[in-house]
């Protein structure tokens, strides 16, 4: 039986991703605890029974709550995830992805904190692989200050285990969708796709639209972190030991992504073809067999997935957002569910 007093704290829990991972902590019992900033987060993804602390994971406030409250597990979500951004200014990027996952670790060895789950990246640590599906022992060549800060994340976290024995696995993740994803940030294909559609705009799609991603939803990857945070970990040494890719296994091109919810909605808006993106990968597929010799499988098909996701999306656009023609296009969507 899980033991209902362990103290759970989840940075970034107020995010898209964050937010559903707290609520699968709190279904399981455990004492939840979510820091955030909110500078991409929302107040209300913030699930009833968590303890909610506006903060910043690089400031000293996280510390001493981190040190006050003596976390059994921290899973560390809080981040700044936007390739561009990273491109644009290396130094936000760090700041927030090293400066403050440091600042988490710190505190978590002198509280004696016993596993940290850490957030990585599939999409980027592995740069332009040459083995697809890619497991997650090939060389990292990440292409963007993002993918970097990533990869040194999961050094900073080896040299802690080695050097102070904290516990940790980290979460090599594709590219993850489902409710509560933002359609108006700057990531998030699937979320801000189904937006545009829904608002009877032109889907602008950077490249040729050919580059893919593997595409998981984001219950899967909620029960991946909760694997995460119970599996019996090797004791060999080595980056690789305790990383997991989480992904679905599959190359989807944007090209398709566009066409599946287009499929989905009934709505068809014409596409506009911009030029890349610099630090752009052009194609991420994770093998995953082993979370899955660990217990864990993505379980939910894209097409289901994206239905989902247009249903979520449509239910909270804002009602001045919503053209006319909206309405038959949800219907169109309630039908072919």
């Amino acid at each position: 039986m899980p033991d209902p007093k362990r103290k759970v704290l989840v940075t970034g829990g107020a995010g898209f991703i964050g937010s559903h991972v707290a609520d699968a902590y709190l279904a399981r019992g455990d004492q939840v605890w979510i820091v955030d900033d909110l500078s991409s987060g929302k107040r209300e993804n913030v699930p009833e029974g968590a303890i909610f602390v506006e903060a910043d994971i690089a400031e000293p406030d996280v510390a001493k709550l981190i040190r006050r409250e003596r976390f059994a597990l921290i899973n560390h979500h809080a981040a700044q995830i936007d390739v561009r951004v990273s491109v644009a200014d290396p130094a936000r990027d760090a700041r927030v992805n090293v400066l403050g996952l440091t600042n988490v670790l710190e505190a978590a060895c002198d509280a004696g904190t016993r596993r940290v789950v850490f957030v990585s990246s599939g999409g980027v640590v592995y740069g332009e692989p040459d083995a697809f599906p890619t497991p997650e022992t090939v060389p990292k060549r990440p292409m963007s200050p993002y993918g970097v800060t990533k990869l040194a994340g999961e050094y900073y976290l080896d040299y802690y285990r080695q050097v102070r024995g904290l516990e940790y696995v980290a979460l090599r993740y594709g590219n993850v969708y489902g409710p509560r994803q933002d359609p108006r940030g700057e990531a998030g294909v699937v979320a801000i796709f189904a937006a545009r559609l829904l608002d009877g705009e032109p889907l602008q799609v950077f490249g040729d639209g050919e580059q893919a991603r593997d595409y998981v939803f984001v219950d899967d990857v909620a029960r991946a972190n909760m694997a995460a945070s119970e599996t019996t970990l090797s004791q060999a040494a080595g980056l690789d030991e305790r990383a997991f890719n989480v992904g679905a296994g599959q190359a989807v091109s944007v090209n398709q992504v566009a066409s599946a919810l287009e499929d989905a909605t009934g709505i068809r808006t014409g596409r506009q073809y911009l030029p890349s993106r610099p630090g752009e990968v052009h194609r991420v597929t994770l093998a995953t067999e082993k979370f899955r010799a660990a217990g864990w499988s993505a379980a939910t098909g894209l097409c289901e997935g994206i239905r989902r996701t247009v249903a979520h999306v449509e239910a909270n656009r804002p009602a001045a957002s919503r053209p006319a023609a909206a309405p038959d296009a949800a219907a169109h969507a309630a039908r072919s569910s």
